[in-house]
């Protein structure tokens, strides 16, 4: 069984300097720290690398040299049997699903950031897309957000977290109004 934290868009040190408590927690103890951009600057790289879980991370539009320098664009890995690809910046929502299984045709999973909109959404085969949202710069959403993903027996079932001191899986009517 392995538990990944999932997070994005976090845009320090501009929209913070730390995590929160939440999500500090979620990620403690997880397998894997996955990071789809934004992250912003080396010292965040470098604090986000420091915090436990083996870190997997993307390069995002607003992050700065040292990033670029340090994450390549897209990444591709598994884990337990899942397929994960990650990319920032997933292009309009129209036809997303579609054009993100056309470019990771080997991917169960894509993880993506760029909106600060969390976001799950399947195609009819299984193909699954995943924004997390952002732990740090929630603009128009009701919450901040990250998301968690569970794989056990070959079975990847994945979950939001409020951050906002909900601290637990978010209500269904939070994810309804998600997609």
């Amino acid at each position: 069984m392995a538990r990944i934290a999932v997070i994005s868009d976090t845009h320090f040190p501009s929209r913070g300097r730390v995590l929160p408590d939440t999500c500090l927690s979620a990620i403690e103890g997880a397998n894997l720290l996955i990071h789809a951009g934004d992250l912003a600057d080396g010292a965040t790289l470098e604090m986000l690398r420091g915090l436990g879980p083996p870190l997997l991370a993307v390069v995002g539009n607003a992050d700065d040299n040292d990033v670029r320098g340090a994450l390549p664009e897209t990444v591709e890995h598994e884990i337990e049997g899942l397929r994960i690809a990650m990319v920032h910046n997933s292009g309009p929502a129209a036809g997303r699903l579609a054009r993100l299984a056309k470019r990771f045709p080997s991917a169960d999973l894509v993880i993506f950031g760029h909106s600060h909109v969390p976001l799950l959404a399947r195609d009819p085969s299984g193909f699954t897309v995943l924004n997390p949202g952002s732990a740090t710069d929630r603009r128009r959403q009701p919450l901040h957000t990250m998301a968690e993903i569970h794989i056990a027996d070959g079975v990847a079932e994945i979950s939001f977290r409020g951050l906002d001191g909900v601290g637990g899986p978010l209500p269904s009517e939070f994810l309804r109004s998600v997609g």
